[in-house]
């Protein structure tokens, strides 16, 4: 799938991590800055993955500066929504259960979502996952492949089709996606065998991890370009990667390699509260209003992998999402 120099600085747990660090240490030109007036107040945002990690400092920070938090997770309900209400001082969140890897989980929270809210101004698609082996979800495809791609698709598009992400009237939804600089890892796009659910170890997790984020983010940019046919955007799409963050995604990994991963995460590696900045800087800044698309490392912009850009791969990956989640409709028995 991917080979070459820049494939192996993510070949391996301990490798990626030595090369989050090493990056941190790299120059950076921010793009804005996210003050305190930087409000979102009146809005209403949803946040996936939001009970551990980066998810849960967004939700926090997110309810600190006004906003109407929704948390989706799949753990953790009540106790981590009502501990963002004590560190937020905000009694406006709430949390919603799914389970990203279940396709039908996904469905039945856009139908919740309508039901109980009409719309949400920002989507905050931030759950992934880093399994030390394949995995089959309940319909059999493999977990990462829909937890760190295929869930943000169907997603999206279902919260588009019902309403709750609905543009106009001079309101302009922000979408953001969380995603990774190894989405540049790939040597090639290639959609091959696009959802064929195959068996690997711990040797190629970090190179499929890769190979979903180049999915990621080829997905925002060709979202943006369909949301956005004409000159005034109507939906603002944003991509990021927050850097190495101090998290649990890496509990997976060999356990002769976790000791010296928890080390070097807590030496050197960034807290959930600092870098979810980026994220709460595109969902609040008035800087980026009225942008059809951005892509942040850290708080710089940067254009994506030419990979991700290309308008060719973009339509091809539309085009295989959208027939697997045609098949998927067909075999289901409520259609």
């Amino acid at each position: 799938m991917v080979s070459g120099t820049k494939q192996s600085q993510y070949q391996s747990p301990l490798k990626a991590t030595f090369t989050g660090i090493r990056d941190l240490f790299r120059k950076q030109i921010p793009a804005g800055e996210l003050t305190d007036r930087d409000r979102l107040d009146g809005k209403r945002v949803m946040i996936t993955g939001a009970s551990s990690g980066l998810g849960f400092a967004t939700a926090v920070a997110m309810a600190q500066r006004g906003a109407e938090v929704i948390m989706a997770c799949r753990s953790g309900i009540p106790h981590k929504g009502e501990k963002v209400k004590q560190l937020s001082g905000s009694d406006k969140v709430n949390m919603f259960h799914v389970d990203l890897s279940d396709l039908l989980s996904i469905e039945k929270l856009a139908v919740h979502l309508k039901e109980a809210f009409g719309s949400i101004d920002i989507l905050v698609c931030n759950a992934a996952v880093v399994p030390r082996q394949s995995r089959k979800t309940p319909q059999g495809f493999e977990q990462m492949f829909v937890v760190n791609y295929f869930s943000k698709f169907l997603l999206v598009n279902w919260l588009l089709e019902k309403g709750v992400l609905a543009g106009g009237d001079g309101r302009v939804p922000r979408i953001i996606f969380v995603s990774s600089e190894s989405h540049r890892n790939p040597k090639t796009f290639h959609l091959e065998g696009f959802g064929e659910y195959h068996e690997f170890g711990i040797k190629k997790v970090m190179e499929r991890y890769g190979y979903y984020k180049l999915l990621l983010t080829t997905f925002a940019i060709e979202l943006s370009r369909r949301l956005n046919p004409g000159d005034r955007p109507g939906y603002s799409v944003f991509a990021l990667c927050p850097g190495p963050v101090n998290s649990n995604i890496a509990r997976e990994a060999p356990k002769v390699f976790r000791p010296l991963l928890k080390l070097v995460f807590s030496l050197f590696f960034r807290s959930p509260r600092k870098a979810c900045i980026p994220v709460v800087y595109l969902a609040a800044s008035p800087d980026v209003e009225g942008r059809a698309n951005d892509y942040l490392f850290l708080m710089s912009r940067k254009a994506v992998d030419s990979k991700a850009a290309d308008p060719v791969n973009g339509r091809q990956l539309w085009e295989v999402s959208e027939s697997l989640r045609n098949s998927l409709r067909k075999q289901d028995p409520r259609e």
